[in-house]
């Protein structure tokens, strides 16, 4: 990770539009300027080619949802967040990428699987004191639920019970909407919310997203 006092980040946008990943990419970018960043954006996954580029970033902020990404352009981007670049993203744009990449899920420690019932009301609970959820409480959604196959060694901070009323087996189900964790030496934080560029018009749902970017910088703890 870079060691000058300016945090850097470099953003990374692409994969299907229903998820809005151009809009949602400059929303967060005008947020990180706010505070101080560096922001590079761009919309071409060749960038994780450049190892240079990479290592002088405090975080990488991926939305490309679904898309491939070449074995050269993983590596990387995995070897940049071992190496101690953080790693953070929302939504699709980050937990529903390149789905023929193992490796690639391993570090974000989840892939999306089904939004039960598309777009419907829920709640999402505030389960962990940190600093990415200090001071929020408990919030209404209304969009995708996302149920996602995750990675036990996360550290989750947000949570959301499925009530079965669109799929009757799963009722009940507690399911990781925002986490935390460590691959190599980098930072890495999720958070499923954000379907649609509105959706962060939900201050909790943009402040989850947010802080995972600041958290995964080195800029909150």
């Amino acid at each position: 990770m870079t060691t000058t006092d300016t945090p850097r980040a470099l953003m990374v946008w692409g994969g299907w539009d229903g998820h809005e990943p151009q809009q949602t990419t400059e929303r967060f970018a005008a947020l990180l300027r706010e505070r101080g960043f560096d922001v590079t954006v761009t919309d071409n996954l060749d960038v994780y080619t450049d190892a240079d580029l990479l290592a002088r970033q405090s975080v990488i902020v991926q939305c490309v949802t679904m898309s491939t990404i070449t074995k050269e352009q993983v590596a990387g981007l995995l070897d940049a967040v071992r190496g101690g670049v953080g790693f953070a993203g929302w939504h699709g744009g980050a937990g529903d990428s390149f789905r023929n990449t193992p490796d690639y899920q391993y570090m974000v420690g989840g892939q999306w699987v089904a939004h039960p019932g598309n777009i419907i009301d829920y709640t999402v609970q505030i389960t962990a004191d940190h600093a990415i959820t200090r001071g929020l409480t408990d919030f209404a959604m209304h969009s995708e639920q996302y149920y996602l196959h995750t990675d036990p060694s996360n550290q989750v901070l947000a949570t959301t019970t499925f009530s079965g009323e669109h799929d009757a087996w799963i009722a009940g189900t507690v399911m990781p909407v925002a986490w935390t964790r460590m691959y190599g030496a980098g930072r890495v934080a999720y958070c499923a919310l954000g379907h649609v560029n509105p959706d962060f018009e939900v201050m909790e749902a943009r402040e989850l997203t947010l802080r995972g970017l600041l958290w995964a910088a080195g800029q909150l703890d």
